[in-house]
């Protein structure tokens, strides 16, 4: 296991460097001069020679490699630059925006751990009766509703109609509750009917008929169907949380939550270059630790896993 898991940590090192390269190159290649977004944030008139004084004090006047090179170990010392906007440094930033994201991110991947795997179970133990079918509808109509559309009939009715939960109060737990069901509302109809599905498999597999004619417990049967039908789950919960951090941009927007997706959007619209790469390193950082926990817990679920690769 030890040895499986220093491959899989090894292997990060080229696939962060080159999507740190692809990230500072791209923004590069932006039709937007780095010097002229600065002078235009700081209210300054983009003249000659303000550009170039501009460009000698970001670094923008050294050769490409060499402004990677300094981008990247000043990365690495997670100094990620001073933003045009705010004129503070955007690790101050980040550290400020960047729990609210994850605290709404962690909160919607435990909605849809539970009801995905506990509606899934549900759905193939009631097989073809009403329970199971109602839960099919239910999957139709999550995976149908966009996000952002579902966010505004949840504030229509919650908050509007009902008066019950408003989502720009003070930011408390009760203030997560209609951004959380927005977020989670597709994942769990997709991981709902994964695991329905995986669990139908492993429950209909001769050695777990062979279980039950030689009256084996139950409980340990059911245990075994279980933990082999978690397997594809892991992997799409690996996905899944990536896909509800890009969606966190949205509902963070909808809900008017302090959050990063929505700070790093401002950052897009003010061609805030520090900000936007830092997101963008910060984010693939996440997907690839993600990917890495997820083929953790899969080599722990399945051993054959890590005795072919390691």
């Amino acid at each position: 296991m030890l040895l499986f898991l220093c491959k899989r940590i090894l292997l990060l090192i080229p696939i962060l460097l080159a999507v740190s390269f692809i990230v500072f190159g791209i923004l590069r290649l932006s039709p937007i001069d780095p010097a002229f977004a600065y002078l235009t944030q700081s209210q300054i008139p983009p003249t000659k020679e303000a550009l170039e004084a501009t460009r000698i004090e970001l670094g923008l006047n050294l050769p490409f490699f060499e402004q990677y090179f300094l981008w990247l170990k000043n990365l690495l010392s997670l100094d990620f630059g001073i933003s045009y906007v705010t004129k503070r440094p955007v690790l101050e930033d980040i550290l400020y925006y960047l729990p609210t994201t994850l605290n709404l991110a962690l909160l919607s991947m435990l909605v849809v751990i539970f009801f995905g795997v506990f509606l899934g179970i549900l759905g193939a133990v009631k097989k073809g009766s009403w329970v199971d079918k109602s839960l099919n509808a239910f999957a139709f109509f999550g995976v149908s509703i966009p996000s952002f559309w579902f966010g505004f009939l949840l504030i229509y009715l919650f908050t509007l109609k009902l008066g019950i939960l408003s989502p720009y109060e003070d930011f408390s737990l009760k203030s997560y509750i209609l951004p959380v069901i927005t977020l989670s509302l597709m994942s769990i109809a997709i991981n709902m009917k994964l695991v329905r599905v995986s669990y139908l498999e492993h429950q209909s597999q001769r050695s777990v008929l062979y279980a039950y004619a030689r009256n084996l417990p139950k409980q340990t049967i059911q245990k075994h169907i279980l933990k082999n039908s978690l397997l594809p789950i892991v992997t799409s919960l690996g996905m899944h949380f990536g896909e509800i951090l890009g969606g966190a941009v949205v509902v963070e927007i909808l809900f008017g939550l302090p959050g990063f997706g929505r700070y790093a959007v401002n950052a897009i619209y003010s061609h805030d270059y520090p900000v936007i790469q830092a997101f963008m390193m910060i984010m693939v950082v996440i997907f690839v630790s993600l990917n890495l926990l997820v083929d953790i817990l899969l080599a722990y679920l399945n051993p054959k896993i890590r005795y072919e690769n390691a």
